[in-house]
């Protein structure tokens, strides 16, 4: 997700139980009835096709839509065709192979990355290597995959560093990188993409990069176990000490759950089972009966925020994974409340003051992914009607003549021109997924999701023995 940079009571954000086994997943015993999923299904499948056909207009070639203006906006001085590469996945689980191929074909024949632009490493990481790889992984494609490599190639000049943490920026022509200082999940998101590349590559040198960035990061914890927020990729040192699951960290936490699961890595679950009990003992804050993730100091565990971003709502989908879902559910509901506050959420919320610190909706699926993820794992189907909800008010709050537009503040309902580019990617996919329970071969059982919602099978990887060095 497109970081948001921006100062609040001094500090950067940058918007982007049990642990033992990862938990089954149960048949969802769903209380709606199936023809009323199957007519929402058809209705967000749609409306993908219409957004899709916004973005085609106006935007063909582009990263994004601006839904409102109905035109197009480029994240760099040269577009990378973000969105199509991000949206390919969805456009496939839907059915869409027309439209598929058409991305495919564009990416095969006109796209080139030889191009003097300095890009943020994780951002492309996740949206355009992810694509990439999941695009190839359904067409099998070889010129997809050599696309793939090659831009992997261009980003690795960023990991030459004392510490193997990629810099902010990398140069797409020159290698050249810069930008010394991340954040936790720009520093170390990269196991699951640079792994699925390793193993359709053989070539074990992009994982073996990924988790170098990985091991740095957790090798500099406190005495606590505890990381922190914001480090040098110089120096290795911690240039932000608060300790936190949000915006700026989520990621980092997500890959090693999730990797393990891909890859079966033993050693990302045993960083994953060292840092899960104290996110619980050092962040977990109950206040007015909710159970919130707030910040800490890594060094002392003292409570230092009740400051919170939208992006946080991904970890009870985790916690659901990893096996402990009563808490899943239990936080699940906090966020729900949230959303409910507003009919929409915004991105950084004051649970202690009950005020929005950036009121801003961006379109984020990180609320329905956390449900879809508790439909499949619980089977209960009070998850189906969350996102049922959540899907209603993206229609009343999202909904233009065109597309979907975000949000400048959920107390006004003020339009954003602007469609994410993972609104196609993740929100819309995790909506058909969760309105779709009988599809075969694509969910949660059968798949797992990049922290872009990009699918890979698991049985597609039961032979990986790739382990970074």
């Amino acid at each position: 997700m497109q970081p948001i940079r921006f100062s609040i009571l001094g500090l950067i954000l940058i918007l982007c139980a049990s642990c033992g086994e990862q938990a089954p997943v149960k048949s969802p015993a769903l209380g709606t009835e199936s023809t009323e999923l199957s007519a929402l299904a058809d209705e967000v499948r749609s409306e993908t096709l219409r957004s899709w056909k916004a973005y085609k207009t106006y935007a063909w070639g582009h990263d994004v839509l601006a839904p409102i203006s109905r035109t197009h906006r480029d994240w760099y001085s040269e577009p990378l065709y973000i969105s199509p590469i991000d949206a390919y996945s969805t456009l496939v689980l839907m059915g869409f192979e027309e439209e598929a191929s058409e991305v495919e074909r564009y990416v095969v024949d006109s796209l080139s990355f030889d191009k003097d632009v300095d890009v943020k490493i994780f951002e492309v990481n996740i949206r355009i290597l992810g694509g990439l790889l999941s695009m190839y992984s359904h067409c099998k494609n070889p010129q997809v995959l050599d696309k793939a490599r090659d831009f992997a190639d261009r980003m690795l000049p960023a990991f030459n560093t004392p510490t193997g943490i990629p810099r902010y920026w990398v140069n797409l022509q020159t290698g050249e990188s810069r930008g010394d200082t991340v954040n936790v999940a720009e520093a170390a998101s990269y196991t699951f993409e640079m792994g699925v590349l390793s193993h359709f590559t053989g070539d074990a040198k992009y994982y073996e990069t990924g988790k170098r960035a990985t091991r740095a990061v957790f090798n500099r914890r406190s005495d606590l176990n505890l990381i922190g927020e914001i480090i040098d990729v110089s120096s290795g040192d911690w240039v932000s000490t608060q300790s936190h699951i949000c915006a700026g960290v989520d990621s980092y936490y997500e890959y090693l759950l999730k990797s393990w699961v891909l890859f079966q890595d033993e050693e990302l679950k045993e960083i994953w089972d060292v840092s899960l009990p104290v996110i619980h003992a050092y962040l977990a804050d109950e206040y007015e009966g909710q159970l919130w993730y707030g910040r800490s100091d890594m060094h002392t565990g003292e409570h230092v925020s009740s400051m919170v971003t939208l992006y946080d709502a991904f970890f009870p989908a985790m916690l659901a994974l990893s096996g402990d879902t009563a808490r899943a559910v239990r936080l699940q509901s906090t966020w729900a409340s949230l959303w409910n506050k507003y009919g929409l959420e915004p991105m950084v919320y004051d649970y202690r003051t009950g005020e929005p610190g950036y009121p801003v909706y961006d379109l984020n699926p990180e609320i329905m992914e956390s449900a879809y993820y508790l439909s499949r794992i619980t089977g209960d189907s009070q998850f189906v009607e969350m996102n049922k909800g959540f899907w209603e008010d993206l229609k009343t709050h999202c909904r233009t003549d065109v597309a979907f537009a975000s949000v400048e503040n959920v107390a006004t309902m003020e339009p954003r021109d602007y469609m994410p580019t993972f609104f196609f990617a993740e929100t819309l996919k995790y909506l058909y997924l969760t309105f779709s329970p009988n599809l075969q071969g694509v969910h949660l059982e059968d798949c797992v999701f990049t922290t872009e919602a990009h699918p890979f099978r698991k049985v597609d990887f039961t032979e990986f023995n790739v382990q970074g060095q």
